[in-house]
């Protein structure tokens, strides 16, 4: 269900009742782009089902569903056009247009062709779990987390946000591992790592599918370069690559956890938000100890 996790603290005087949550969503349920506009986001129901809720509370961990439509006008096709207008102004006139009317073309063609550009949707799924006061993105990248936050703020009022920082960094912590050959209890160290160069060579070595406990590696550290990124494995049950930043990407939940499981279609849906939320509920905080634990909210 989950493939990117972004982790974020809930201040404790947020209070909402799902109900409240639910009421509040359906003020900001996507709608999609309109003819002229080039972007919409907003809420949609995450089981997939038609006139649902915007709200789901499975095992209680709430689930949300976010998502963003966006129509694609490369800038180039834009650009000619433009270029096309200015030629033709200037074999009618004998003037060449100035930089404003350039751009005030250049908006004019936008709002021609808009219409007829192709849309893309994607959603970011969101997991919060009020016992913990964690709230979890499914985001590929922190400017899209960012999107997302500045909209569930908007619509939750009282809702405070402030990303997971802990003691040691991702990054020092990773080279320690690597250097030690010694993953931190519970997990193993997998077949993918990047190392980054902090001079201004900025020089980048990339292993996949390799063995990493190798003095190779350690000398890469050794001489100043520092891990953005580590493949790992949380007790044989889920896999993730670890970034510099406390991002979990790639994560996937391997077979052993979903053994036994139910397969009917029609709990589908719940089965994956019980049974992946169950799993990070246990393997994240024991990934925020082994970084030196979470440092205070300010």
């Amino acid at each position: 269900m989950f493939k990117n996790i972004i982790m974020y603290r809930i201040a404790p005087d947020w209070r909402s009742t799902a109900s409240e949550v639910e009421a509040r969503l359906q003020d900001t349920r996507f709608v999609e782009c309109g003819a002229s506009q080039e972007k919409s986001l907003g809420w949609i129901e995450p089981r997939g089902e038609d006139h649902g809720p915007l709200l789901e509370v499975v095992a209680g961990q709430w689930i949300l569903k976010l998502m963003v439509e966006t129509r694609a006008l490369p800038a180039s096709v834009v650009n000619r056009k433009a270029q096309e207008r200015v030629a033709q102004i200037e074999a009618a006139t004998g003037r060449k247009p100035g930089k404003k009317e350039t751009r005030d073309l250049k908006d004019d063609i936008r709002l021609e062709l808009l219409p007829m550009a192709f849309t893309k949707q994607s959603s970011t799924l969101v997991w919060i779990d009020r016992e913990a006061s964690l709230l979890v993105l499914d985001a590929g990248s922190q400017a899209r987390a960012d999107e997302l936050v500045t909209l569930l703020v908007q619509s939750l009022p009282g809702l405070a946000l402030t990303l997971v920082n802990t003691k040691v960094s991702p990054s020092a912590a990773m080279a320690e591992w690597l250097v030690s050959m010694e993953a931190p209890q519970g997990f193993s160290v997998d077949r993918e790592c990047e190392l980054k160069a902090a001079d201004e060579s900025k020089a980048v070595v990339r292993y996949a599918r390799h063995r990493l406990d190798t003095d190779e590696v350690k000398q890469h550290i050794e001489g100043g370069k520092m891990p953005t990124r580590l493949a790992l494995t949380w007790n044989d049950r889920v896999s993730f690559v670890l970034t510099e930043g406390l991002q979990l990407k790639k994560l996937a939940f391997l077979d052993v956890v979903f053994e036994g499981a139910s397969s009917g279609k029609d709990d589908g849906f719940d089965a994956d938000v019980a049974i992946s939320t169950g799993e990070l509920q246990q393997a994240l905080p024991v990934l925020l100890e082994a970084l030196g634990g979470e440092l205070p909210l300010a």
